[in-house]
């Protein structure tokens, strides 16, 4: 059952910007004109990808890596925990860490359809830049903060995205422009009132850097036995210290988070390479099937073999679609 935690912006403003609406009217046509049905696409241009949705689908679970979410046309929520993040054409969503969420679009239709662009952060990039502008600690008083965040999608950030999806039809000028205007979108986000969340990632001393470590370190060895003590360690703090910090930035526990690596790995394995559910069980780190099979079913909604069966026939509408 969620809690009734919710973040959400809109604006209450009935008449919205004229020069917004029509950039983000742009950016909406560029994917519909781009995306062949209903897909994700992993685009030319650097870890940049444009999505469209003419239904609403069931949720979607998935780890995204530090990345930032616009939509063009519709809405969706996303699920980070027992929190519930809601954000649509008005508002950009960023992930500051790499964080296992629950996704759904919440409007699409064949004449409106769900349309949005994701544009992943290379983390070595965020460093260089936040160092330039000086960002070296939090603001006073926010040690640690939740690695997920939204803002108003205003012109000053959408025109460097729709320059950067437009680039997509000037495809020999990518290699020259495409990481001059990434650079651009990531600046304006770092000086964002939210962007030292987003900073916080590169910073050494930082909670949120050494949280990222761990992270690291869970996704590297999710189907071995959690031992806090040598998680802690690695990072220099003491297991009640990484147990906080690491709930603070991603509203879970590492057991938690590592659950919930192991089971979407798992129902990637069943679904990819058609094992049975013991098999993917055992292969992600459970040593009980009945304790797996039970643990899926209340993560996912339904038992494995009920789960992948319909995620199939889904697959199948969409090809067909």
């Amino acid at each position: 059952m969620l809690k009734p935690s919710l973040h959400q912006l809109r604006h209450s403003t009935p008449a919205e910007d004229v020069q917004t609406t029509v950039m983000r009217a742009e950016l909406a046509a560029c994917i519909d004109r781009l995306v062949c049905g209903d897909s994700v696409v992993q685009t030319v241009v650097p870890r940049l990808r444009l999505g469209k949705a003419t239904q609403v689908e069931h949720p979607v679970h998935t780890v995204f890596e530090p990345a930032l979410c616009v939509i063009a046309q519709g809405s969706k929520r996303v699920l980070l925990g027992d929190e519930v993040y809601v954000y649509d054409a008005s508002n950009y969503l960023v992930f500051a860490q790499n964080l296992p969420v629950v996704g759904q679009v919440l409007d699409a239709t064949p004449e409106s359809p769900h349309m949005a662009m994701r544009l992943n952060f290379d983390v070595k990039q965020v460093a260089e830049l936040a160092m330039e502008l000086g960002i070296s600690s939090p603001p006073t008083g926010r040690a640690a903060a939740r690695g997920i965040f939204t803002g108003p999608l205003c012109p000053v950030l959408l025109d460097p995205l729709l320059r950067l999806v437009k680039l997509l039809d000037q495809p020999e000028d990518i290699p020259l422009l495409a990481p001059m205007v990434t650079r651009e979108i990531l600046y304006r986000l770092l000086k964002s009132p939210e962007g030292w969340r987003l900073a916080q990632l590169s910073m050494t001393e930082s909670h949120s850097h050494r949280v990222a470590q761990t992270i690291e370190q869970l996704r590297k060895r999710f189907k071995d036995p959690l031992r806090m003590e040598d998680l802690a360690k690695d990072v220099h703090w003491s297991v009640s210290a990484l147990h906080h910090h690491f709930k603070a930035v991603t509203a879970m526990s590492p057991l938690q988070y590592q659950k919930q690596l192991r089971l979407q790995e798992a129902r990637r394995i069943m679904l990819a390479e058609r094992v049975d559910a013991a098999t993917a069980g055992h292969r992600v780190g459970y040593d009980s099937q009945s304790q797996f099979n039970r643990e899926y079913s209340r993560f996912f909604g339904a038992p494995p073999v009920r789960d992948i069966k319909r995620l199939r026939e889904q697959q199948v509408r969409s090809m067909s679609g």
